[in-house]
């Protein structure tokens, strides 16, 4: 395995670009960055290596060299050709990069764009000093300006979605566009919407919590049953308070399920049930149509067709529920 450089003289230097520390390193498993770092100086001497022996330098498996290979591979700073390996010229990629996506941003220009809308210029400014050190790369300027462009976020929305990325350890493209991207699908534009959704999602997470605890469950909730769980909390609106009268109902049975649950809260839903008393109400009520029923088998012959016939009436409301929620 030969490596040669890829670009003439005119590119050539033994210091690591800029550009590689804002655009890669901090991105990049440890392990990769040392791996690209001793192939960068292999380079310089057009000197070879084999996998094997690149792992027996560096005290790398080679499994991790190969994955870190094609990792700077697909990164583009790697250019595979039958056993040789070309090292690209980063500063190269990275003006490509501004001229392949076809906007004029860089960062004077971005900034000297929004000339006329100072919040937007602020709220750059205050991305490039609170997680780049004042020193980020050329391309996120475009990155945060097609953001704008693409979300029509608010200025501090896009504060607000960097900060975010950048207390998760995750301050990367990709994240970034992923956030901005499911923030978008929940119609978030301006911080109130964002208030909203944090508020939203933190209910949320208290409701998976409590009814984890009131059902004894030590493990994590599948997404399958945090489905249900956002089915009775959105789509029918209930309460926890609700939802608490189902769990309850549990207590009977010695292995019960979510779809159990949710037989029990989408009864209550289809029954136009949306309040605490409305739900106490029916089962009350239930519960004393239940007496009554064992009140007359008690006294009467239980083979008279009138009161078999009430019976199936009555109950027959409950067959689907497993005999109406087992203990009324």
């Amino acid at each position: 395995m030969n490596f040669e450089q890829s670009d003439s003289i005119l590119f050539s230097d033994i210091n690591i670009p800029d550009v590689f520390i804002s655009e890669y390193l901090c991105s990049a498993n440890g392990d990769y960055v040392k791996i690209y770092l001793y192939c960068l100086f292999l380079c310089k001497y057009n000197s070879e290596i084999d996998v094997l022996d690149l792992s027996k330098k560096l005290s790398i498996p080679i499994k991790t060299v190969e994955d870190g290979i094609k990792y700077w591979t697909d990164q583009g700073l790697f250019i595979k050709k039958n056993k040789t390996i070309k090292i690209a010229n980063v500063k190269s990629i990275e003006v490509n990069k501004l001229y392949t996506l076809k906007v004029t941003s860089n960062p004077e220009d971005a900034i000297a764009s929004n000339s006329k809308n100072i919040l937007r210029t602020q709220a750059i400014n205050e991305i490039n000093a609170s997680f780049f050190q004042g020193v980020m790369s050329p391309t996120w300027y475009s990155d945060i300006d097609n953001l704008f462009k693409r979300y029509q976020f608010d200025e501090d929305v896009m504060v607000a979605l960097f900060r975010y990325c950048f207390d998760r350890q995750a301050l990367h493209k990709n994240y970034v566009q992923a956030v901005a991207e499911g923030w978008s699908n929940n119609k978030i534009k301006t911080m109130n919407d964002l208030e909203k959704y944090y508020l939203e999602a933190e209910n949320d997470n208290k409701i998976k919590k409590s009814i984890s605890k009131k059902l004894g469950l030590t493990r994590n909730l599948s997404q399958y049953e945090e489905a249900y769980i956002e089915k009775w909390t959105k789509d029918y609106n209930y309460s926890m308070n609700i939802i608490e009268l189902a769990l309850k109902k549990t207590t009977s049975k010695a292995n019960f399920s979510f779809d159990y649950i949710d037989k029990i809260i989408t009864d209550w839903h289809e029954r136009n049930f949306t309040t605490l008393d409305s739900v106490n109400n029916y089962l009350k009520e239930q519960k004393q149509k239940a007496k009554e029923i064992k009140a007359m088998q008690a006294k009467v012959n239980p083979d008279q067709i009138s009161l078999n016939k009430y019976f199936d009436d009555t109950s027959s409301q409950y067959s689907d529920l497993d005999k109406f929620y087992t203990n009324l």
